[in-house]
């Protein structure tokens, strides 16, 4: 049995028999005018973290979703879409689809403003979407591609950049990992599928994303996730995970390389009203200015006692440098 089958194998057990400790999130469940996520979603909510952002979703976006769980995030796109088949989800179990199908009708009677009809769901592969080339404003994963192996990430990715229009974003909730872990955890098929052994460090999973050509990567959010321990673990040390929430951008890809943002600030303190380092990027006095990593170097390359870079907070919401 290859570790994908065994993935489908836990996920078709899990859309049958919902289970709640499956995956671990510390989001919050959205609170928005109207809107009410029915328990069963809930219980079915398969993640690391949350691919909904409101600043992400203006003005009626197209949005694919792959890996559908229990629905709850496609409920969460819908409620900003509202709009027939204005929000597509794709899955490869049979069961997880039936599943989120009989959740959107609980939602349906939970939520006046809701119809089934607004989302779309289709039986796919992440590695061979059922989707038009640049048809797509929003895709969106949350806690599915660390489960894939090297090539086979490279592919999920090549896809989701091959669906979504120029400037369309990717946004993705993975565990990630900044420790080695050894062969047996990397080789055993279940713990790859409970989101635990496929997590990479940050600076792999970035790389990932720009190599297929994302111009421009963003981190939204990095927290606790779980422990792998000596006791419970083929581990000799205590392996600590984290999750991430990333957005990658189909921007052009610079000449200098990409912009990555994780959470980096430039203050100009000088006698100046504000710096100019005539490439673009200007700095008002004593307000902080949200830079990508490449932007950070090159000001603290200037050696000015003026200028003053934060160190990665990994946590970013737009208005930068870029």
């Amino acid at each position: 049995m290859s570790y994908l089958e065994a993935t489908n194998d836990l996920y078709r057990e899990a859309a049958l028999t919902p289970d709640v400790g499956l995956c671990c999130t510390t989001n919050p469940v959205w609170e928005l005018p109207g809107l009410k996520i029915p328990k069963i979603m809930q219980e079915m909510n398969y993640g690391c973290g949350s691919t909904v952002h409101a600043r992400d979703l203006t003005n009626n976006p197209s949005v694919l979703y792959v890996g559908v769980g229990g629905g709850m995030e496609l409920l969460q796109f819908a409620y900003f879409s509202r709009q027939k088949g204005g929000v597509i989800g794709v899955d490869v179990v049979d069961e997880m689809l039936e599943a989120s199908r009989n959740n959107f009708k609980v939602a349906e009677a939970e939520n006046d403003w809701f119809k089934s009809e607004f989302v779309e769901l289709r039986k796919g592969d992440a590695l061979n979407l059922p989707v038009e080339d640049n048809s797509i404003d929003v895709a969106a994963q949350n806690c599915l591609f660390n489960i894939f192996k090297e090539d086979d990430l490279k592919r999920a990715i090549e896809e989701m950049y091959r669906v979504l229009k120029p400037h369309g974003r990717l946004v993705m909730s993975d565990p990630v990992c900044e420790q080695g872990m050894n062969e047996i955890l990397r080789n055993d098929d279940r713990l790859r599928a409970l989101c635990l052994s496929g997590s990479l460090p940050i600076k792999d999973y970035i790389k990932a994303l720009t190599d297929v050509g994302f111009g421009t990567i963003e981190i939204r959010a990095r927290k606790p996730y779980r422990i792998l321990d000596p006791k419970n673990y083929p581990t000799d040390e205590l392996i600590y995970i984290e999750s991430i929430e990333v957005a990658a951008i189909k921007d052009p890809m610079p000449d200098d390389g990409p912009c990555v943002f994780t959470g980096k600030a430039a203050i100009y303190y000088g006698s100046e009203d504000y710096f100019d380092d005539k490439k673009g990027h200007v700095l008002l006095k004593n307000q902080p200015l949200a830079v990508c990593d490449k932007t950070a170097g090159a000001l603290a390359a200037l050696g000015r006692n003026d200028i003053f870079i934060s160190e990665s907070t990994y946590h970013y919401d737009g208005g930068g440098c870029c």
